[in-house]
Order: C-alpha cells, then structure tokens, then sequence
C-alpha cells in the first residue's frame, strides 16, 4: 500500500487536463452510449450508416466508427496539430458565474460549444451536403453534448473553467490538480461508477422531464450548476467569495457532488437523444 499511493499520486500530477480538454473518455462515452441507447431504432440505424463512413474524415489515428469512438473524436484531433486548431474554442462557453448569465457575449461569431450544437444539427439535417461533412458534424453533435453537461464548460470566474483553481480531491493532493480537472475526470468517473448504472433505456416521462427545453435553457442550467455546486463547495459556500491557496473538497463534499454529477451526465446523454432523433426523423 505505501508503495501504491505515492504511484497513484504521480499519476495525477502526469495527468491533469489542459485548458481545452473536457470530460475524459469515460464521461464522453457514457454520454453517447445514454443517446444511442434512448434513440428511436431508425435514428440508431441512421447513426451506424454515417460512422460507416468514418474514413472518410482522414483521421486514421482518431478513429470514429463507433458512436463511442465519435464521442471522443474531438479530444483527440487537438494532437492533430493545426489541422483542426479553429475548433478549439467549440468546445466550452465561459459565461461568468458570478454576473448575470449572458450566453450572447460568450458566444461571439458562433465560437461556443451551444452555438456549435445548434451548428452541428442543421448540417446533419441537411442530406445535399457530402458524407464527410455529415459525420463530422456528427462526432462533434456527440462530443459537444457530452461537454455542454460539464460545468465547467459552461460557466467559470474567468479562471479557465476552473484550470487555475488549485485543488484536493479527497487525500488526492497533487500539485497541479485543479478544480477543471477534479469534474473532468476524478469526481465523473466515481458518479458514473456509483449504481445503478446510467446506461440503460429512460422511460417516457423520465426523458420528457429531462429532454424539455432549448440548448440555451440548458446552457443556463449546466451554468447555474457550476455556480451552486462546483464553485460553492470548493470555496467554503460562497460561489463568488476568494479563492484560497488550495480548495479542498473532503470526503463528504465528494459523496454530496456524486449526484450532481451524475444527473449531469444523464442530462447529456438523454438530451443528446432527442437531438439526434430530430437529427434524423
């Protein structure tokens, strides 16, 4: 045991997420595999003929056959280099959560992961445009949902959704960890692992209570989460007091943001549902 902890701790510190990077693959595929799983069966049909056509985006090392590989498809073309540089901004909205909520501003010339929703869907509505066309707007449709429910990407104190929140994570303490970081990967997985599992088929009235409302309505939400759950428990209840050397979530901090998390993760992943159905019907 005293050998592990101190790898474990060493693993954190080599892994923490950039600026740019959201939800780890676990997060991400959890998402789609919610979408896909609540879809109609001819929208399922409709999403396994486009990612047959995978290829065609040219990305060898960031494959997307599966609506899986698609979720992560445009985490993994930023080690593309500049090829895809001019999605960086997609993939996050950065509304200050401690003014009032102003989605126009952050979203200037359409450079927002909501705008980029509402982008992706008339693309993938629209059957004249070519096959690559189409998947692409898929996997970043898939992708962009996934991030929309994280709330960091969704609103932040102009800390870079919380990268420049130093962080422990329960005894976790290394030094680069972060507050971005903790919701990205550490505080998702646990929500996701905590059963019952997530990926199942919703009823009727469970997706009618959770898919209501526009990408901006949900914009609003994932931001007001960010606010009264991620900066709140992190500085001492106050979303918009000072930020300490070090925030500390504690055990039972973590146990009371489980299912937030997790009920952020269902959100994206039914949401996503009813966009591709309309997508696609």
């Amino acid at each position: 045991m005293n050998r592990i902890l101190p790898a474990l701790l060493a693993l954190l510190a080599a892994t923490v997420a950039a600026p740019v990077s959201a939800y780890w693959e676990y997060g991400h595929e959890t998402v789609a595999t919610i979408g896909y799983r609540n879809a109609r069966p001819e929208t399922r049909a409709a999403i396994d003929r486009i990612l047959r056509h995978a290829a065609l985006l040219e990305t060898p090392t960031c494959p997307a056959r599966t609506i899986e590989q698609a979720s992560v498809w445009a985490d993994c073309i930023k080690t593309l280099g500049p090829r895809f540089s001019y999605s960086s901004n997609w993939h996050y909205q950065n509304v200050n959560v401690c003014k009032p909520f102003d989605l126009k501003s952050a979203c200037r010339d359409g450079n927002c992961v909501s705008a980029q929703i509402e982008r992706d869907m008339k693309l993938l509505k629209d059957k004249t445009l070519p096959m690559r066309e189409r998947v692409q707007a898929l996997a970043f449709l898939i992708h962009f949902m996934g991030d929309l429910h994280q709330p960091l990407h969704a609103g932040d104190r102009d800390d870079l959704g919380g990268n420049k929140v130093s962080a422990a994570y329960g005894i976790y303490t290394a030094e680069r960890l972060n507050l971005h970081t903790i919701w990205d990967g550490y505080l998702a997985e646990r929500a996701i692992s905590t059963p019952p599992s997530l990926v199942r088929r919703y009823s009727p009235e469970e997706k009618a209570a959770i898919q209501a409302g526009s990408v901006e309505d949900w914009s609003r939400e994932s931001w007001q989460v960010a606010h009264d759950a991620t900066y709140a428990t992190a500085l001492g209840g106050d979303a918009c007091g000072q930020v300490p050397p070090r925030a500390k979530l504690d055990q039972a901090t973590i146990e009371k943001l489980v299912p937030i998390a997790r009920l952020e993760v269902e959100r994206g992943g039914l949401r996503l549902a009813r966009l591709l159905d309309e997508a696609f019907g």
